[in-house]
């Protein structure tokens, strides 16, 4: 995990300094942010592989600079972490919604800390695919290599875990994938995410390509009809 950038962003000055102290331990770059306006724009500048942000803070709180972010083709692929003491449902499901890749409750030992972002870092790794890899349906056509969904010749750049859902799905149109299997391949079973994530990303897709466009099999999981 050398070179890899990490951009930590909270408002607390003791998490600053502690957690920052050892993830550059751990020979990581890092760069910190005491507020989400401030944390935008050093993540321009910075590009950071990595970003791990609290969801309460001044000028511009975590759920909106991530929103944000996800908005911009640069960071599409970059990953985010939220490091939070709310551990309410739906503060953890804003999180996903707003386009995160986890989320992780305070406190939390520093060793566990690291060992869950590098599962996150050597998941992104194993996730890479090949260029020109593509899949074409009747009203879809997946680009692999550029993240983009064409349906009814309109353009879509989907965040990342969005686009892996729906070309997990595309991969095999007349097949209904269970839950599990969904979690393990988009996710990966090193990272520890709720079933809920799933029904996130799933809505998510639902209102850009239409209801009807997925089917759910109740506790089974679901597929693309096309």
């Amino acid at each position: 995990m050398k070179n890899i950038k990490i951009l930590l962003v909270d408002d607390e000055p003791d998490i600053l300094e502690f957690i920052g102290y050892n993830l550059k331990k751990e020979g990581f770059e890092v760069d910190t942010a005491s507020n989400g306006l401030d944390g935008l724009k050093k993540a321009k500048i910075f590009k950071p592989d990595l970003i791990l942000l609290d969801v309460m803070m001044p000028q511009m709180d975590g759920m909106e600079m991530c929103a944000e972010l996800r908005k911009l083709d640069s960071f599409k692929d970059t990953l985010i972490v939220f490091l939070s003491a709310r551990a309410e449902d739906f503060s953890q499901l804003a999180g996903y919604d707003a386009g995160a890749n986890d989320y992780i409750l305070k406190p939390i030992k520093p060793k566990v800390l690291i060992s869950k972002l590098n599962a996150l870092l050597k998941l992104r790794n194993t996730n890479e695919v090949q260029p020109d890899e593509f899949i074409k349906l009747k009203e879809f056509e997946i680009n692999r290599e550029t993240y983009k969904v064409t349906f009814k010749d309109e353009i879509f750049l989907l965040p990342r875990k969005e686009f892996e859902l729906i070309a997990l799905l595309a991969s095999n149109p007349e097949r209904v994938f269970k839950r599990e299997e969904i979690l393990e391949k988009v996710w990966g079973n090193e990272v520890i995410v709720g079933g809920r994530t799933i029904d996130v990303h799933m809505r998510k897709l639902r209102e850009k390509f239409g209801n009807d466009r997925f089917t759910t099999i109740k506790g089974i999981g679901y597929k693309i009809n096309d």
